[in-house]
């Protein structure tokens, strides 16, 4: 028999991550003068928001039968992820590739294994949005309003 589960002990791991993204977040904050993204920086961003993205995948799906509303905002939450990613992925693509002495080349986009990376987990997640949303869900503006 397991004893049931506090509230503070529940999804650690979600914690640990939000928790890794918010340290983060302030360590760039103290950093003078502020360094630009980089390639690498935007392709950790990037895995992150899929695993997200795949969760609230999951989430959508398992409350959408029994509460319709909330796995609607689930199901929106999750084409917004969707275009947080894009953005990023693109990005990405507008950065200039350093060059094996360490140069940049802007004429050129970046190429190599990060390059791969980033651009299969992209196509991968695109499956995931063409089977589950509609063009009509990815241009529907967003509104901020409180469901109370």
């Amino acid at each position: 028999m397991t004893a049931p589960e506090r509230r503070d002990d529940a999804h650690p791991y979600l914690r640990a991550a939000s928790a890794g993204v918010r340290h983060h977040s302030r360590a760039l904050g103290h950093s003078l003068p502020p360094a630009p993204a980089d390639r690498s920086h935007l392709d950790v961003l990037h895995a992150h928001l899929t695993e997200v993205h795949r969760l609230l995948d999951h989430l959508a799906q398992a409350t959408r039968p029994p509460l319709p509303g909330a796995g609607r905002q689930l199901s929106e939450a999750h084409t917004r992820v969707w275009q947080a990613m894009t953005a990023i992925h693109a990005a990405f693509h507008l950065l200039p590739a350093a060059a094996a002495g360490g140069e940049c080349q802007p004429d050129r986009l970046p190429e190599g294994p990060l390059v791969l990376t980033i651009c299969q987990r992209h196509l991968s997640a695109v499956h995931i949005v063409r089977r589950k949303t509609t063009p009509t869900d990815l241009q529907r503006p967003h509104t901020t309003h409180c469901a109370r």
